[in-house]
Protein backbone atom coordinates (compact mmCIF):
# COMPACT_ATOMS: atom_id res chain seq x y z
CA UNK A 1 0.00 0.00 0.00
CA UNK A 2 1.27 3.45 -0.80
CA UNK A 3 -1.04 5.40 1.52
CA UNK A 4 -2.13 5.84 5.12
CA UNK A 5 -5.66 6.37 6.38
CA UNK A 6 -5.86 9.69 8.24
CA UNK A 7 -9.56 9.56 9.12
CA UNK A 8 -12.35 7.02 8.64
CA UNK A 9 -16.00 7.84 9.29
CA UNK A 10 -19.30 6.07 8.66
CA UNK A 11 -21.46 8.82 7.12
CA UNK A 12 -24.61 6.75 6.60
CA UNK A 13 -25.97 3.54 8.15
CA UNK A 14 -28.50 1.83 5.95
CA UNK A 15 -30.52 -1.36 5.84
CA UNK A 16 -28.48 -2.86 2.99
CA UNK A 17 -25.10 -1.14 3.36
CA UNK A 18 -23.26 1.59 5.22
CA UNK A 19 -21.29 4.40 3.58
CA UNK A 20 -17.78 4.90 4.94
CA UNK A 21 -15.63 7.86 3.89
CA UNK A 22 -11.87 7.62 4.41
CA UNK A 23 -9.42 10.47 4.10
CA UNK A 24 -6.05 9.12 2.96
CA UNK A 25 -2.57 10.47 2.38
CA UNK A 26 -0.34 8.87 -0.25
CA UNK A 27 3.37 8.36 0.36
CA UNK A 28 3.89 11.29 -2.05
CA UNK A 29 1.99 13.60 0.32
CA UNK A 30 -1.04 13.91 -1.97
CA UNK A 31 -4.40 13.58 -0.19
CA UNK A 32 -7.36 11.53 -1.38
CA UNK A 33 -10.86 10.46 -0.43
CA UNK A 34 -12.17 6.91 -0.61
CA UNK A 35 -15.90 6.22 -0.39
CA UNK A 36 -16.71 2.64 0.55
CA UNK A 37 -20.08 0.89 0.53
CA UNK A 38 -19.68 -1.48 3.49
CA UNK A 39 -21.86 -4.50 2.71
CA UNK A 40 -22.20 -7.73 4.75
CA UNK A 41 -22.06 -9.93 1.64
CA UNK A 42 -24.48 -12.50 0.41
CA UNK A 43 -25.06 -15.94 -1.01
CA UNK A 44 -26.11 -17.11 -4.46
CA UNK A 45 -27.39 -20.58 -5.28
CA UNK A 46 -27.49 -22.51 -8.57
CA UNK A 47 -30.44 -24.91 -8.12
CA UNK A 48 -30.24 -27.79 -10.61
CA UNK A 49 -33.17 -30.18 -11.06
CA UNK A 50 -32.77 -33.89 -11.82
CA UNK A 51 -33.46 -33.23 -15.53
CA UNK A 52 -30.66 -30.62 -15.63
CA UNK A 53 -32.91 -27.56 -15.75
CA UNK A 54 -31.76 -24.68 -13.58
CA UNK A 55 -34.25 -22.87 -11.36
CA UNK A 56 -34.07 -19.10 -11.85
CA UNK A 57 -36.13 -16.18 -10.68
CA UNK A 58 -37.43 -13.10 -12.42
CA UNK A 59 -37.79 -10.09 -10.16
CA UNK A 60 -38.17 -6.35 -10.35
CA UNK A 61 -34.95 -4.61 -9.31
CA UNK A 62 -35.74 -1.15 -8.01
CA UNK A 63 -32.32 0.47 -8.62
CA UNK A 64 -32.39 -0.67 -12.26
CA UNK A 65 -36.15 -0.02 -12.68
CA UNK A 66 -36.54 -3.25 -14.64
CA UNK A 67 -37.22 -6.95 -14.35
CA UNK A 68 -34.12 -9.16 -14.24
CA UNK A 69 -33.64 -12.90 -14.60
CA UNK A 70 -31.33 -14.10 -11.86
CA UNK A 71 -30.21 -16.98 -9.71
CA UNK A 72 -31.78 -17.01 -6.23
CA UNK A 73 -29.67 -14.96 -3.84
CA UNK A 74 -29.78 -12.79 -0.77
CA UNK A 75 -27.91 -10.67 1.72
CA UNK A 76 -26.24 -12.23 4.72
CA UNK A 77 -27.79 -11.43 8.07
CA UNK A 78 -25.38 -10.34 10.83
CA UNK A 79 -22.91 -13.18 11.54
CA UNK A 80 -24.85 -15.56 9.24
CA UNK A 81 -23.06 -18.50 7.64
CA UNK A 82 -23.21 -18.05 3.82
CA UNK A 83 -24.09 -21.75 3.43
CA UNK A 84 -27.21 -21.27 5.58
CA UNK A 85 -28.06 -18.05 3.76
CA UNK A 86 -27.92 -19.87 0.40
CA UNK A 87 -30.25 -22.61 1.65
CA UNK A 88 -32.61 -20.01 3.15
CA UNK A 89 -32.76 -17.96 -0.05
CA UNK A 90 -33.40 -21.09 -2.15
CA UNK A 91 -36.44 -21.93 -0.05
CA UNK A 92 -37.69 -18.33 0.36
CA UNK A 93 -37.51 -17.43 -3.31
CA UNK A 94 -38.26 -20.71 -5.12
CA UNK A 95 -39.92 -23.03 -2.61
CA UNK A 96 -37.23 -25.66 -3.21
CA UNK A 97 -34.88 -27.05 -0.59
CA UNK A 98 -31.89 -29.36 -0.80
CA UNK A 99 -29.59 -31.33 1.45
CA UNK A 100 -27.00 -31.50 -1.35
CA UNK A 101 -25.50 -28.02 -1.37
CA UNK A 102 -21.86 -27.44 -2.34
CA UNK A 103 -19.78 -24.27 -2.52
CA UNK A 104 -18.59 -23.37 -6.02
CA UNK A 105 -16.65 -20.22 -5.12
CA UNK A 106 -17.01 -16.56 -4.32
CA UNK A 107 -16.83 -13.23 -6.10
CA UNK A 108 -16.21 -9.59 -5.21
CA UNK A 109 -19.05 -7.73 -6.90
CA UNK A 110 -17.60 -4.23 -7.23
CA UNK A 111 -14.25 -4.05 -5.39
CA UNK A 112 -13.59 -0.49 -6.55
CA UNK A 113 -16.05 0.89 -3.99
CA UNK A 114 -17.86 -1.95 -2.21
CA UNK A 115 -16.88 -4.67 0.31
CA UNK A 116 -19.59 -7.11 -0.87
CA UNK A 117 -18.45 -10.71 -1.35
CA UNK A 118 -20.97 -13.19 -2.75
CA UNK A 119 -20.60 -16.89 -1.93
CA UNK A 120 -21.85 -19.10 -4.77
CA UNK A 121 -23.33 -22.55 -4.13
CA UNK A 122 -24.74 -25.43 -6.15
CA UNK A 123 -27.89 -27.25 -5.00
CA UNK A 124 -28.76 -30.71 -6.35
CA UNK A 125 -31.56 -33.17 -5.56
CA UNK A 126 -34.11 -30.40 -5.11
CA UNK A 127 -37.16 -31.00 -2.94
CA UNK A 128 -40.30 -29.11 -3.95
CA UNK A 129 -42.10 -27.05 -1.31
CA UNK A 130 -43.59 -23.63 -0.65
CA UNK A 131 -41.73 -20.36 -0.98
CA UNK A 132 -41.57 -17.86 1.87
CA UNK A 133 -41.03 -14.53 0.16
CA UNK A 134 -40.51 -11.16 1.78
CA UNK A 135 -42.93 -8.35 0.94
CA UNK A 136 -40.69 -6.88 -1.78
CA UNK A 137 -40.50 -10.28 -3.50
CA UNK A 138 -44.22 -10.97 -3.98
CA UNK A 139 -44.15 -10.38 -7.75
CA UNK A 140 -41.21 -12.72 -8.21
CA UNK A 141 -41.59 -15.44 -10.84
CA UNK A 142 -39.87 -18.84 -10.77
CA UNK A 143 -38.43 -20.00 -14.10
CA UNK A 144 -36.78 -23.24 -15.15
CA UNK A 145 -34.28 -23.18 -18.00
CA UNK A 146 -31.70 -25.41 -19.58
CA UNK A 147 -28.07 -24.38 -19.49
CA UNK A 148 -28.24 -23.73 -23.25
CA UNK A 149 -31.27 -21.43 -22.80
CA UNK A 150 -29.48 -19.50 -20.05
CA UNK A 151 -26.32 -19.12 -22.12
CA UNK A 152 -28.37 -17.85 -25.06
CA UNK A 153 -30.09 -15.29 -22.80
CA UNK A 154 -26.66 -14.16 -21.57
CA UNK A 155 -25.42 -13.83 -25.17
CA UNK A 156 -28.45 -11.83 -26.31
CA UNK A 157 -28.52 -9.54 -23.26
CA UNK A 158 -31.65 -10.91 -21.59
CA UNK A 159 -29.59 -12.00 -18.57
CA UNK A 160 -27.29 -9.17 -17.45
CA UNK A 161 -27.02 -9.85 -13.70
CA UNK A 162 -23.34 -10.37 -12.87
CA UNK A 163 -23.81 -12.81 -9.98
CA UNK A 164 -25.95 -14.98 -12.23
CA UNK A 165 -23.43 -14.95 -15.06
CA UNK A 166 -20.63 -15.82 -12.61
CA UNK A 167 -22.71 -18.51 -10.91
CA UNK A 168 -23.56 -20.16 -14.23
CA UNK A 169 -19.91 -20.05 -15.29
CA UNK A 170 -18.79 -21.62 -11.99
CA UNK A 171 -21.47 -24.31 -12.28
CA UNK A 172 -20.51 -25.10 -15.84
CA UNK A 173 -16.80 -25.35 -14.93
CA UNK A 174 -17.26 -27.34 -11.72
CA UNK A 175 -20.44 -29.41 -12.20
CA UNK A 176 -18.60 -32.67 -12.81
CA UNK A 177 -16.48 -32.23 -9.68
CA UNK A 178 -19.24 -31.85 -7.07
Amino acid sequence: MNFKVQKSEVKFRGKVFDLQVDEIVYDSGQKGIREVAVHPGGAVIVPVKEDGRIVMIKQFRYPMQKWLIELPAGKLNKDEDPFLCAKRELQEETGYSSENVFKLGEICTTPGFCTEVLHIYLAKNLISGNHNREEGEYGMEVLEMTLNEIEEKIRNGEIIDSKTICGIYMYKKNAGEV
